[in-house]
């Protein structure tokens, strides 16, 4: 690994190479940069209870942190994205040519920023308390158009913690989330110090994935290789809202108040000989 330094900041751990900044947020301001990040409020369809345009602050200190708050009784965080799935938006009833024909997407957006290929790197401290999670990936705007996942991309799970200080392994998804998805799961489990900052990345380039934490390596795939550009997202989600009965569980409310921190999000683009 080779230290990247960037100033008045915490520096970059990235594989060996030459690397240059293509993108970044160091959460300097006091406030969101809307040109950057917008809020992930639908999936699938339809509005998702667990999210917020909320409870996403700045400390002072050059971080972004994310606060599990209350709102009509129920407990609920905020997810940020850079781009947008065409899937997520909920369908408005239309017609088509005067005909009585429903075009069963939502609203198309424009992504704030895509890329393909290079290093993705997120230093964050976890969660505190159980009741929520948070997570840092990649997901393709157009991921189940098809099976190709060199056509249609694949979502490339770089981080997500289900429980303070606890670490799954990385997962890549491709073909959507119905009859044709495709999952691989990459390296294993971590248990890690939740009260201090790691960094989290992933090198992908065509030949597929290798993931890091805090500078090492933790596993590699050359599953569902994607060529399309995609977007990022940090998230954070209540637990129990994908479940059948869709409400949130007894640790969310205990929580309300925890917080998820983010120190920068950064991408490099690896200079080609």
């Amino acid at each position: 690994m080779r230290i990247f330094e960037v100033n008045d900041h915490e520096p970059s751990l990235l594989p060996d190479g030459d690397w240059s900044l293509i993108w970044s947020d160091e959460f300097d301001g006091t406030e969101l940069d809307r040109t950057k990040w917008d809020y992930r409020l639908a999936m699938m369809g339809r509005k998702w209870p667990a999210w917020t345009d909320k409870g996403v602050s700045f400390d002072g200190k050059s971080n972004v942190v994310f606060t599990l708050i209350e709102e009509n009784g129920l407990p609920v965080s905020s997810q940020l994205q850079t781009g947008y799935n065409f899937m997520d938006e909920p369908v408005v009833r239309t017609t088509c040519f005067g005909d009585d024909l429903q075009w069963n997407i939502g609203k198309l957006h424009e992504s704030m920023f895509l890329n393909t290929y290079g290093y993705y790197e997120c230093r964050c401290r976890l969660q505190q308390k159980p009741g929520w999670w948070s997570a840092f990936w990649i997901q393709s705007p157009i991921i189940g158009a098809s099976p190709d996942s060199r056509k249609t991309g694949t979502e490339i799970d770089i981080m997500e913690s289900f429980d303070p200080g606890k670490v799954i392994n990385s997962c890549l998804h491709s073909g959507g989330y119905g009859l044709d998805r495709v999952s691989v799961s990459v390296g294993c489990e971590k248990i890690l110090d939740k009260e201090v900052f790691h960094r989290f990345g992933v090198k992908w380039d065509r030949n597929g994935y290798v993931f890091y934490l805090d500078g090492k390596e933790t596993g590699r795939s050359d599953r569902n290789p994607s060529d399309c550009a995609e977007f990022i997202l940090i998230s954070t989600e209540v637990k129990g809202y994908r479940s059948a009965e869709h409400k949130p569980v007894k640790e969310a409310y205990d929580a309300i108040g925890d917080t998820f921190t983010v120190d920068y999000v950064r991408v490099f683009s690896e200079e080609q000989e």
